[in-house]
């Protein structure tokens, strides 16, 4: 049997139905087996035997059928045994593959959604305050963080530039950042420009602009005179200074604190600090929660160590846009994700819509 390799986290945010090709091939009875002790761990978070899966559980299996599996499962990593014992609970690695591999965003009730969408009815357009209210209904609907924030991403470096057509007077400008954070701007070009033009624009661009931070990126649009000389140039320059809007900025917004503080891998100050240090600080929640794909959910599993998060898995949606940030919950590996997927998802789309109207 092969084994999954070492989990690392925080790399890139884990999407459901992204299966990969190192995935193990489990067994009908594997997956039921693991499903099973993953619930049962989720409901109190305390570890799970082979005769609590069989007695409590949905299989007909006996205690000893249920014993192999449970070693096959640890032997792919998908499960680590607790202190030396009988009783196991899913690895980092095993929440991983299974928010990839096993896990569809829920239905929400339509109770849930008449809640969300009665949140945000009379909501203000003010940014701050919108993302405030988001973060609040995200906690009361999933007992987690409820976390957001809007980053103007201008201290970030110009890693890659890209630009295509849209049309015959349209562009897209594509900034791509440190940390897998992408910007992009729509421009609309005062005349039409072929493809080599934007060809040729792109390069000046790229030897210009690249290796330096956004906020220098911004400055050199508007003054550099190497960026006025051909004509071509200067149009899609223009586009992109009138397309591209002042910097929105929050801090870190968070959300039933008291949530968290009930959940038992969190009871003792140890574990429960340094999640608080970080909402405080906003390191590294705020640049974990911008680095997805625009306009998706999706999920890190067993966050940075260092920062004493690697019990935590985010939850997030970042938005699409003009204003760079996202909504997201912070919340234990065991946490419920098919219902907070589909919560995160829909408030992520309701506050991008408000925030685009």
């Amino acid at each position: 049997m092969r084994r999954l390799p070492k989990f690392v986290g925080m790399i890139d945010p884990t999407l459901p139905g992204r299966v990969t090709p190192g995935d193990p091939d489990l067994s009908d009875r594997q997956r039921a087996v693991f499903r099973t002790l993953v619930d049962l761990h989720g409901r109190d978070a305390r570890p799970v035997g082979s005769d609590r899966i069989a007695s409590e559980g949905p299989l007909r299996l006996s205690g000893a059928s249920v014993r192999g599996v449970l070693a096959e499962l640890e032997h792919y990593g998908l499960l680590e045994r607790v202190r030396g014992g009988v009783t196991r609970v899913p690895s980092s690695l095993g929440y991983d593959y299974f928010v990839r591999a096993l896990v569809e965003p829920a239905v929400l009730p339509r109770e849930v959604i008449e809640a969300i969408d009665a949140q945000f009815a009379d909501s203000a357009r003010d940014v701050e305050r919108l993302l405030q209210e988001a973060s609040r209904l995200l906690a009361s609907l999933t007992h987690q963080l409820g976390l957001a924030l809007a980053a103007s991403l201008e201290e970030e470096v110009l890693t890659a530039l890209d630009l295509e057509p849209l049309g015959e007077r349209r562009a897209l400008l594509v900034l791509g950042l440190g940390g897998h954070v992408a910007r992009t701007l729509v421009l609309e070009l005062a005349t039409p420009l072929e493809r080599g033009s934007l060809e040729l624009v792109e390069s000046v661009l790229r030897e210009r602009l690249l290796g330096r931070s956004l906020g220098e990126v911004r400055a050199r649009l508007a003054q550099d005179p190497e960026l006025a000389r051909d004509t071509a140039v200067r149009m899609v320059v223009r586009a992109a200074a009138a397309s591209w809007t002042r910097p929105v900025e929050t801090p870190l917004l968070a959300a039933g604190a008291m949530h968290i503080a009930r959940q038992p891998e969190f009871a003792s100050p140890r574990h429960l600090g340094p999640v608080l240090e970080a909402v405080e600080s906003g390191r590294p929640l705020n640049r974990l929660l911008v680095s997805g794909i625009q306009g998706q959910v999706g999920v890190r599993v067993g966050l940075t160590a260092d920062a004493g998060l690697a019990s935590c898995s985010l939850v997030s949606f970042t938005l699409p846009g003009s204003i760079p940030g996202a909504v997201g919950v912070l919340g234990p590996l065991r946490m419920d994700y098919a219902f907070t997927l589909a919560v995160v998802d829909t408030v992520g789309s309701r506050v991008a819509d408000l925030l685009s109207a």
